[in-house]
Formats: structure tokens, C-alpha cells, sequence
């Protein structure tokens, strides 16, 4: 039965010019709330000693973040919900999770966010778990986001184009007056040469470097369960990848982050892409160029996955 956003134990009553509301405690008559909704729900919390917001998807959030479903998401997902979460509030904060229809949904996907149809996925799909969580908590009957289709989306299929790498390589390490974009460069040369993703280097520590052996230690993202965090990639040191070692040890200043920040930490995801972003757009502009996608080189995506807890591998 649709719940129209009533509360548990609330009744709809239609008739042929209004619709009145009604609560029916466990023991005793229903009690009239009249035809006022909104109204007849704060009569409701104000009974039940329920929070006025309770059900709404500002309260769910913040609910859906002390969950054991929050928990276990790895600290990048959490990192992207909480910047998906920021969008969502500001057009459904105050509404509750019964109140939300498909058509609602597929206006956010097509209208709202039509100038960011990929990243209005990502956020609608954290809108579908707070939903969820609704559902669980008897505050909602269906979720919504099940039945609108998600934005098309392009699966990533271009290799990098080395020449387009160098090129961009070059502008950031050319630029003395900013050091750091030298930083940023050797982080996309690093993931060319050793296979990795980027939030798999950006917090690489040097004693996870060990020359002596010619091999670097890389926790692998992207691990589910119990073998999260499990997997080492074990990466042969190549040369190209010892001349970057080299010369990021020019740069070190006793840190323990190899791609360190200005105040010696390492880069957050979101840190970094913020950085990345910006040094697009000036590429572009200075050079009419086009940049490569560091995520989607080609060891990541012909990477062959396996069940060992450490995979070696060689840099190119």
C-alpha cells in the first residue's frame, strides 16, 4: 500500500472534496488530525515523541553516516558521498524520503544537474540509499531512484597517447615558480610508468620504496570484504620508474609522503582532483592541447586480477 508520506500508523481518507488524516494508536480510537498534512504529521511526532524531521533526507543522512553500511565503505566512498550528499541537500534536504516520486528524480538527473549528468548519477545513487534506509526504518514504502533510468554513461576505452602524456609532463615540470606542479607531474608519471591508480600513490610512503630489492609496495584500492587493504602489488622497478625516484629524491626535504604537499602531507582524492581540475583547464587554455585521463592508462585497465594477497607486476 503507497504511504503517500504518512507517518506509521497514519490513515488517508479521501473524500469527494478533501482528504483528512488520522492516527490509530496500538490501544484506543483513531484520533482526527484534519486535512492539513503537514500538520497532521507534527500531531504525529508530537504524540509519538518522534523528532519533527524524522524521515526527512537530512535526517536520513546524517542517520545513514552512524550506519554499519556507512562504516564499511572504504574512506574514498565516503569522501565522494559526503560531496554527492552537499548537492542532494540543497534540493531535498526538508523532504521526506515517502514524499520523493520518480518524476522528482528524473528532473534532478535531466534538469537540476543536466550540466553534470555522470556525477547526478553518483549522487542519486547515494539519495537510493538513504531511501533504503527509510525503507528499513518503516519511514518509506518504495524507493524512487529504482525506477528512473541513470544517465548514460561512457565506459572509459581510451589509452593514453604517450606524446599527449610527455606533453603535459613537460608544462607542469617547466614551470619553476610552482614547484608543486612539478610534484603533480611525477604523480602522473608515476602512474604511467608503475600501473597504478591514483589514489593508490598519493599517499606512497618511501619505506614503501625499497631500492634494495628493486621493488615498490602498493596497497591496491578497490578491495572489497575481507581482503580489503590485503592486497599488495609488488612493482618491479624499472628504469624509467628509478629515474623518477631519483628525482623525486632531488625534491624530498625529510618527509615521509612521496608526493608531498606544500606543508609535507600527502594529497587527499579530493585535494588532488581539485589540483588536477585547475591544471586542465590552464593546459588547455595555454596550449590548445589534450590530456590524458592518469586513471585510465593502459596497465590499470589491462590489469588481470587475482587472488594472492601480493601480485607482482612490472613498471614500464
Amino acid at each position: 500500500m503507497k504511504r503517500d508520506g504518512l507517518l506509521p500508523r497514519m490513515e488517508a481518507r479521501k473524500w469527494k472534496s478533501k482528504t483528512t488524516y488520522r492516527y490509530h494508536p496500538i490501544d484506543g480510537k483513531p484520533i482526527n488530525l484534519g486535512s492539513d498534512l503537514q500538520l497532521a504529521i507534527r500531531k504525529v511526532n508530537d504524540m509519538t515523541g518522534r523528532e519533527k524531521d524524522s524521515g526527512t533526507i537530512g535526517k536520513l543522512w546524517e542517520q545513514y553516516q552512524e550506519s554499519n553500511a556507512w562504516k564499511i565503505l572504504a574512506d574514498t566512498t565516503k569522501e565522494e558521498y559526503k560531496s554527492c550528499g552537499k548537492r542532494i541537500l540543497e534540493v531535498f534536504s526538508d523532504m521526506y524520503a515517502s514524499d520523493i516520486k520518480p518524476p522528482m528524480v528524473y528532473r534532478y538527473l535531466t534538469v537540476e544537474r543536466k550540466d553534470a549528468p555522470i556525477r547526478a548519477n553518483r549522487e542519486i545513487s547515494l539519495l537510493s540509499n538513504l531511501i533504503d534506509l527509510a525503507i528499513r526504518r518503516g519511514e518509506a514504502e518504495t524507493n524512487p531512484c529504482s525506477q528512473v533510468r541513470r544517465n548514460t554513461e561512457q565506459p572509459r576505452t581510451k589509452a593514453i597517447d604517450p606524446a599527449e602524456l610527455h606533453t603535459f609532463i613537460d608544462w607542469l615540470s617547466n614551470q619553476e615558480k610552482m614547484p608543486q606542479r612539478k610534484v603533480i607531474a611525477m604523480v602522473a608519471e608515476f602512474c604511467a610508468y608503475a600501473g597504478s591508480r591514483k589514489i593508490e600513490c598519493l599517499d606512497l610512503s618511501w619505506t614503501q620504496i625499497d631500492e634494495k630489492q628493486g621493488v615498490i609496495r602498493i596497497k591496491r584500492a578497490k578491495q572489497r570484504g575481507k581482503k580489503r587493504g590485503e592486497v599488495i602489488d609488488v612493482i618491479k622497478i624499472s628504469d624509467a620508474l628509478e629515474g623518477l625516484i631519483v628525482r623525486l629524491k632531488a625534491i624530498r626535504k625529510d618527509g615521509l609522503y612521496v608526493f608531498p604537499t606544500q606543508r609535507g602531507s600527502h594529497y587527499t582524492a579530493s585535494g588532488f582532483k581539485g589540483m588536477w581540475g585547475k591544471l586542465v583547464t590552464q593546459f588547455k587554455q595555454s596550449n590548445d592541447g589534450r590530456l590524458p585521463d592518469i586513471h585510465a592508462n593502459p596497465q590499470t585497465t589491462a590489469r588481470i586480477y587475482d587472488r594472492l594477497k601480493e601480485v607482482k607486476r612490472r613498471a614500464i
